[in-house]
């Protein structure tokens, strides 16, 4: 039988997370790069696929305007970013906060071989898609054998 241990009225794996996010901040994430990559809890949230055609970028970010948006590619970076307006604040005082408001700014490596002029963007239902086109002469071509 399992038994879930508590620490006041946080549970024992909760502090772990907890542990595990100040070490995090104190000695910081060793930052990796690539399509395949990126830190936990980072904002936006990103999801990455591909087909030998395109690149599918979505990026969660309820609450927006598409418009409020900075996205760009440069030597094949993906740069998404924009700003989160403050929450009206009364006089209150806050115990916990875990959505952020402020400037945010994500970055991802792509595929060498994704063409920068040739991309689409949408933003629907607070995701932003990205099709990324990929360059036709580096796909591989098959080669009929008779």
């Amino acid at each position: 039988m399992f038994t879930y241990l508590t620490n006041g009225d946080r549970g024992l794996f909760d502090e772990f997370d907890r542990l595990q996010r100040e070490m995090d901040q104190l000695f910081g994430a060793w930052p990796q790069a690539g399509i395949r990559s990126g830190r936990a809890g980072a904002f936006p949230a990103i999801n990455i696929g591909a087909t030998p055609e395109e690149v599918h970028v979505y990026a969660y970010a309820p609450g927006f305007e598409a418009g409020q948006f900075d996205v760009s590619i440069q030597q094949n970076v993906l740069s998404i970013g924009g700003t989160r307006k403050a929450e009206p604040r009364q006089n209150c005082t806050w115990y916990l906060r875990e959505r952020f408001d402020g400037e945010f700014r994500r970055a991802v490596t792509l595929p060498e071989d994704v063409d920068p002029e040739r991309v689409e963007a949408t933003y629907t239902d607070g995701v932003l898609h990205l099709v990324i086109q990929r360059r036709a002469a580096v796909r591989p071509r098959q080669i009929p054998v008779g």
